[in-house]
């Protein structure tokens, strides 16, 4: 019988995804044994630019034919995309309250290489939630249970992706509110950047 809440693992993931482990306590599952789905959050995350919301994607390798499971994901390092992340990262952040605060630490992920999606993620995960001051139980599935009870099963929630309902996220500071307004629940590191020590109070 599952009794755990089980949660996709996101290249840093919005802010709905940490209200959501919140809520248990930060007592969770991370989904190992999934085969890897386009279009989601597992190798993307969303700031806040100066032209509006910038999508960063990390390149992964993976065969035409065959369903890969996450843990088997493979980053592409066929060009620099980590550059590229952490240029973007500087151009959106380096006037915020709190990015140079963060800086070093979070340079590390994007001066040295990864090979594998769900090793780096896990790694960049760890870093937040220790960041957050929460301390977490992470454990991870061993066989990929389809139907599970719908309170606990956290793969698929639609706050986790856009469209929300933008109710749900009280507004704060953005570097670039003042052209387009609030963005809600963009990468907690946007929240991260913006509120620093805050950011736990916040959620």
């Amino acid at each position: 019988m599952q009794s755990s809440a089980i949660f996709p693992l996101f290249y840093l993931p919005p802010v709905g995804y940490f209200s959501g482990l919140k809520d248990f306590d930060y007592n969770f599952l991370l989904e190992k044994e999934e085969h890897f789905p386009k279009q989601t959050y597992r190798n993307r995350t969303s700031i806040y630019s100066p032209n509006g919301q910038l999508d960063l994607i990390i390149p992964v390798i993976r065969g035409s034919k065959v369903h890969t499971k996450i843990k088997d994901v493979k980053i592409s390092n066929d060009f620099n995309w980590q550059r590229l992340h952490w240029k973007s990262f500087e151009s959106c952040y380096r006037n915020s309250a709190y990015f140079e605060f963060y800086e070093d630490e979070f340079a590390h992920f994007y001066h040295k290489k990864f090979d594998y999606l769900f090793d780096y993620n896990l790694l960049l995960l760890e870093w937040l939630i220790k960041q957050l001051k929460k301390e977490a139980t992470i454990g991870f599935t061993t066989e990929y249970i389809k139907e599970i009870d719908p309170a606990l099963d956290f793969r698929s929630k639609l706050h986790f992706k856009n469209p929300i309902n933008e109710s749900d996220y009280k507004p704060y500071f953005q570097v670039f509110d003042d052209r387009e307004g609030f963005k809600p629940n963009l990468s907690i590191v946007d929240l991260l950047f913006n509120q620093g020590p805050q950011t736990k109070s916040y959620l």
